[in-house]
């Protein structure tokens, strides 16, 4: 009994200290959300070039997460993480003096390495508790995403009292203390390895089932659009309704803090309804969300009667933050059933298939900045980023159609009754 209590204890402490740093790590990823603009406007970039700045984190923390995961499944996650965030503490304070585009991009992809925590974390902690419970410690574990807001409310008041410059010298303290504090409180199980007569490839191997695709396309949209919206929106609230960098920070973390806190909330739901529907929900709702966030901003005339009448069609700044919101509350319910699905179909493999999922979900993150930028290039239409992801939503809702909902008998005689329970 006293065992057992023990190892409750180590778990829970594990969770919560883990969780702290995965936050910070994030903070540390969607830096370039906040400070990219004065440095969009010092170097003079365009849209596509601003993209490409604010994504180049984004690309090594996604390209780092498969050997990530495997390495947790070999090594445990307590020394694969402090390592991984010790080597960052650099990178982050080196970032202040840069000066030329070149140098924010390749700074970047160092400082970027902080991202492929989520594929150390989530293996590490989901062992720690029994299955019916590793939903709600993964979706707990990734509501450091949360990190994307607490960076939109630290970055700007650091920005504007001190200027861009102090915010990676801050960051980097805050990073090494933060890697002090993970070693005192997480523990380490040897019984949470793979075997080490298990080679890389033949954890890889699970790599080539279909499924695994299908929940990298669910996870490239509520954690690649989540990362890419997340370092989109300041510039997008600035650009579209001529905020204040400070005002547009709080209201873009409208989006980011509960499509980061509310994951755990999903990763309970996902344990008691099952994937399956959190997830079919969650797309549908990011459809509707998204089809009304596409529309521009429009005026029209119509010839009246008295003469031609303009109208004027558009989202103001309060109906848009309220869709949102929405949004990221539903990627957030979505990035953990993402989750739930890997941990009942992988149970022996967490490490390698969330690495590949999640790395599906980085390169999205990666990519759409860069897309939302040339898009805005090409067209001049600020709202074409979300008719972006609107097109991207329809492919999943199609696939999980047809590979998931079309397989299910509904009518007949062998209709299941329908139960939420189910």
């Amino acid at each position: 009994m006293a065992s057992e209590l023990n190892n409750d204890k180590k778990a829970w402490s594990v969770l919560l200290v883990s969780t702290l740093a995965f936050t910070v790590c994030f903070m540390v990823w969607m830096m370039f959300g906040v400070i990219g603009i004065p440095i969009k406007k010092a170097l003079d970039l365009n849209s596509t070039q601003f993209g490409l700045l604010m994504a180049t984190p984004v690309l090594t923390g996604s390209l780092v997460r498969v050997p990530l995961g495997i390495w947790t499944d070999r090594f445990g996650g307590r020394i694969v993480m402090a390592i991984l965030m010790a080597i960052t503490v650099p990178a982050i304070w080196l970032m202040s003096y840069a000066t030329a585009y070149w140098h924010f991009l390749t700074i970047g992809l160092f400082v970027g390495l902080a991202g492929g925590s989520f594929s150390v974390g989530t293996p590490y902690v989901a062992r720690w508790f029994p299955k019916h419970r590793q939903g709600m410690a993964m979706g707990v574990y990734g509501a450091g995403n949360s990190g994307a807001a607490v960076n939109k409310f630290v970055a700007p008041v650091l920005l504007v009292a001190f200027g861009w410059t102090m915010v990676p010298q801050v960051y980097a303290a805050i990073m090494l203390g933060t890697v002090v504090l993970f070693w005192l409180f997480s523990h380490s199980d040897p019984s949470h390895l793979v075997p080490s007569n298990v080679s890389f490839m033949d954890q890889l191997k699970a790599l080539k089932d279909p499924k695994v695709l299908k929940y990298c396309q669910y996870y490239s949209i509520v954690f690649g659009g989540y990362v890419a919206l997340s370092l989109w929106m300041v510039q997008y609230y600035v650009g579209e309704f001529g905020l204040d960098i400070r005002v547009a920070a709080l209201l873009a973390a409208c989006f980011s803090l509960p499509g980061g806190v509310l994951r755990a909330v999903g990763g309970v739901m996902s344990d008691k309804f099952g994937a399956h529907k959190v997830t079919w929900w969650v797309l549908w709702v990011s459809w509707i969300c998204l089809f009304l966030l596409s529309y521009p901003q429009t005026d029209f005339t119509v010839l009246t009667v008295n003469g031609p009448r303009t109208f004027h069609i558009g989202l103001n700044v309060y109906l848009f933050t309220g869709l949102m919101f929405i949004l990221g509350i539903a990627w957030a319910f979505g990035k953990a059933s993402v989750f739930k699905y890997i941990s009942d179909d992988y149970p022996k493999n967490i490490g390698a298939i969330s690495g590949i999922v999640g790395l599906a979900g980085g390169l999205g993150g990666f990519v759409l900045p860069i897309l939302f930028g040339a898009l805005m290039d090409i067209t001049g239409i600020r709202s074409s980023a979300f008719m972006l992801m609107y097109g991207v939503v329809w492919v999943s809702l199609i696939w999980m159609y047809w590979t998931e909902v079309r397989q299910t008998e509904v009518m007949g005689a062998n209709a299941k009754p329908f139960s939420l329970q189910n």
